[in-house]
């Protein structure tokens, strides 16, 4: 197997781990499970897909605000996706940050509900630019 196909075969599997991740956020939430439980899954969807495009990057980093901030500045600001994708993944790190880390803090499934759709879309359009760019 070549290199370039490794990096597709890798991709492909965080592609996957990120709906895998985005359905069990979507099993907790039915479930009437933690909001701070249903942020975190819903988050690291979006992390799975971010990590499916660092595959074709000269870029890696072993914490989630470096992955985030390269994001950031590759993707968003240099426009191959928009600011309000941008925005759907950074604000779900700070949920989750604050659900995760913050003593006494309290999330609410009103708050994490709309982000079950940002993160379809937010995972579907990194698959759409996985395949535009034949990486997938």
């Amino acid at each position: 197997m070549t290199i370039e196909e490794k990096k597709k075969e890798l991709a492909l599997y965080r592609l996957q781990q990120a709906e895998e991740t985005l359905d069990e956020a979507e099993f907790l939430f039915n479930g009437k499970k933690s909001p701070r439980a249903v942020i975190n899954r819903i988050y690291y969807s979006m992390f799975y897909a971010v990590l499916s495009l660092l595959i074709f990057e000269p870029y890696s980093s072993s914490k989630h605000s470096g992955v985030l901030s390269y994001f950031n500045r590759r993707f968003i600001k240099e426009g191959i996706f928009s600011e309000e994708i941008g925005q759907t993944i950074n604000i779900a790190f700070e949920l989750r940050q604050r659900g995760d880390y913050k003593e006494y803090a309290k999330l609410t499934y009103e708050q994490v509900e709309p982000f079950f759709k940002k993160a379809q879309e937010f995972i579907g359009e990194v698959r759409n630019y996985l395949r535009n760019q034949s990486q997938i």
